[in-house]
């Protein structure tokens, strides 16, 4: 599947016109249901592709958050080989009591991959906890940049930033 392909099944699945509240409080009339494209396979299959494709050199693991970030991850890691590891919202106090599932050692480069990205809060607050733990962040990508800020809040804090679309490649214009 194309690059353009690929924006228009997106779009085409997950693109939703209405009233809706973001995870910034803000409200916007339309939102991308970012679970309608990461449980189709073929996109996923697709979308690890390119992930793997954009991983600069020297990464060593990824890393996703849940809930949206999980299947990203899983793909991605399958695609190019590296082990991931997968970031809890919160510290679970039961059993091991671990905010990250899978291997993270001192040092190692991860990039975190992220499905849509308004402002980068939930994001940034996941690699401010994996550099905190030891971790070097090599970058961050995102499935689709809504154009809101993320990018400047992102590389404001010292990240790199990218993403696969924005959401102009799906055909929406956020001005």
């Amino acid at each position: 599947m194309t690059r353009d392909e690929m924006a228009r099944r997106i779009a085409e699945l997950s693109v939703l016109r209405g009233n809706f509240t973001l995870r910034s409080g803000r409200t916007s009339t339309w939102y991308i249901d970012k679970y309608r494209f990461s449980t189709d396979p073929g996109i996923l299959r697709t979308l690890g592709q390119m992930f793997a494709e954009r991983l600069p050199v020297g990464t060593v693991r990824l890393a996703g958050a849940e809930l949206g970030g999980i299947p990203l991850v899983t793909s991605a890691a399958m695609a190019s080989g590296l082990p991931c590891l997968f970031v809890r919202n919160q510290k679970k106090d039961y059993g091991t009591a671990k905010r990250f599932e899978g291997d993270l050692n001192e040092g190692d480069q991860l990039v975190i991959l992220e499905d849509v990205a308004t402002t980068g809060g939930q994001v940034l607050e996941a690699a401010r906890d994996l550099q905190d733990a030891g971790a070097t962040i090599g970058g961050i990508i995102a499935t689709v940049d809504r154009l809101e800020g993320a990018r400047e809040n992102i590389e404001g804090a010292g990240y790199r930033f990218d993403s696969l679309f924005t959401v102009r490649d799906l055909g929406i214009d956020p001005d």
